[in-house]
């Protein structure tokens, strides 16, 4: 057993309580690892080590900043290989996505904002001839950065790249089903020379530290990804408190292939939306929306590509879906398979466990990639998030009628659109409740664009010149003539 530790003042320590949590690896269905059971003695401890490294790190020049977060990227990237072997065992993702998407992002994330904050532009605003105004963007202070187990060290350095670039200290919680890759963070910290107590990592379930860390007065600010039930505590918690906070929440996105649209070219990108990491990405296509012109061949042409599909074990080098994250994942997964067929669903591919070859996966936790059509769009299958391999496709008679279907949950993350009149397809983009909308492809990101959802899908937006005034204070100077 591996044994983890917290990461406060660049130390290892243990929870103050001396309790452990087991970590699991999808793919054996066992434990491999054990993290702290910490609470908000620990949290308490993290945040007064990054409260008294605030005043030193919040003057220090952004130039030195920025070296200290390419140190970061440096040694992640030196490590690449056993970050992506690590990220794979602790999610159940294939080892190959990791190796090429993933920890090459979470790179990526520390250069882009160590880029970004040295490139920050001045706001002034002369009023007539009585005065100058300009703005200060300080650092608020420390912030608290939540987040998940679907792309651990991608959305953990995500939010902590903006926070640090801008001056502010941090408390961390990863995940507690998937913290092996921010432990290793922690490690690269200390490789690097951050100074102390400018990023603490504090592991634990999210009922004992993401509690502590959002209801403690000494952290202003919260950025959180997760679900929307638990972002709906937490805003119930902060707001009475002043705090700024971000959420990044859940979605149930729509994929709109219109009449037009270039099949050949458009299913299997189409078919990776829907299942990449085991359709646990929150910006997953779960619901397909086809023009009834081209329903059936759309729906053979989909099916035979997701049946190409291998799901197997994640440290191979053919697999396209390794394993769910959690047995109690799992089962929820299969409990909306069923639920589908009681609300009239057909499952044409897919709707169980899979055979697997490799012996060490005997136990672990699969799913095969499922489609399921002669369903409602309004639906709970439909409309609930499922967060896993798990597909509807529905017909609609004209685009009018897929924009009202794309907009009929309680979600708003983002909407992928296929087809070739690009007028239309601009037209229909702004129509879409979502907060990302992509045209003839998925997930192409550009790290200066905002990112968030609309309606339960989040508050807020991440990314960018959003980041890096989320992270920080505006104070209007005005100089008199």
């Amino acid at each position: 057993m591996i044994r983890l530790a917290n990461f406060i003042s660049n130390q290892d320590a243990d929870a103050v309580g001396g309790g452990r949590i087991d970590v699991f690896e999808p793919a054996v269905g066992a434990a491999y690892a054990t993290i702290p059971d910490s609470d908000e003695r620990d949290v308490k401890r993290a945040v007064d080590a990054a409260k008294a490294a605030f005043p030193g790190w919040s003057q220090t020049p952004a130039a030195e900043r920025a070296r200290y977060l390419n140190a970061m990227a440096d040694g992640i990237e030196r490590r690449l290989t056993e970050f992506s072997e690590s990220e794979s065992r602790d999610q159940g993702k294939p080892v190959g996505l990791a190796t090429t998407l993933e920890i090459p992002r979470s790179a990526a994330n520390l250069r882009f904002f160590a880029g970004a904050v040295q490139h920050e532009r001045g706001e002034f605003y002369r009023t007539d001839d009585r005065a100058i105004n300009y703005v200060l963007r300080q650092p608020r202070g420390v912030a608290g950065c939540i987040s998940p187990w679907n792309l651990p060290l991608y959305l953990f350095t995500w939010k902590i790249a903006p926070a640090l670039a801008t001056g502010n200290t941090v408390v961390a919680k990863p995940s507690e089903v998937t913290p092996y890759t921010a432990w290793m963070l922690g490690e690269i910290c200390r490789e690097a020379k951050l100074p102390m107590g400018v990023l603490n990592i504090v592991h634990g379930l999210g009922s004992k530290v993401g509690a502590a860390i959002v209801s403690h007065p000494d952290v202003p600010t919260i950025s959180f990804t997760g679900g929307t039930s638990t972002g709906a505590a937490i805003a119930s918690v902060a707001a009475p408190m002043f705090k700024k906070v971000s959420l990044e929440l859940g979605g149930k996105n729509a994929t709109i292939v219109c009449d037009d649209a270039d099949l050949e070219k458009a299913v299997p990108l189409i078919v990776r939306s829907a299942f990449q990491n085991q359709g646990e990405i929150c910006l997953c296509g779960s619901r397909i929306v086809v023009h009834r012109s081209i329903m059936r061949e759309f729906t053979e042409r989909f099916v035979n590509e997701v049946r190409s599909l291998k799901v197997g074990d994640p440290k191979a080098t053919d697999t396209d879906i390794g394993a769910i994250v959690s047995r109690q994942h799992l089962e929820k997964i299969q409990s909306y398979v069923a639920l589908a067929k009681i609300e009239g669903g057909k499952v044409v591919c897919g709707g169980g466990a899979p055979h697997l070859t490799a012996p060490r996966c005997k136990n672990g936790w699969f799913h095969e990639p499922t489609v399921i059509v002669g369903l409602s769009p309004t639906c709970r299958t439909a409309t609930e998030e499922i967060f896993g391999p798990v597909v509807t496709i529905h017909g609609v008679d004209d685009h009018g009628e897929a924009v009202q279907v794309a907009n009929c949950t309680k979600y708003g993350l983002a909407c992928s659109i296929w087809g070739r009149d690009i007028e239309r397809l601009h037209r229909m983009a702004a129509k879409i409740d979502a907060g990302v909308v992509w045209i003839n492809t998925w997930m192409l990101r550009d790290l200066r664009t905002p990112f968030g959802g609309m309606k339960q899908s989040g508050v807020g937006r991440e990314g960018g010149d959003e980041a890096l005034r989320f992270f920080t204070e505006a104070k209007n100077v005005c100089v008199g003539w």
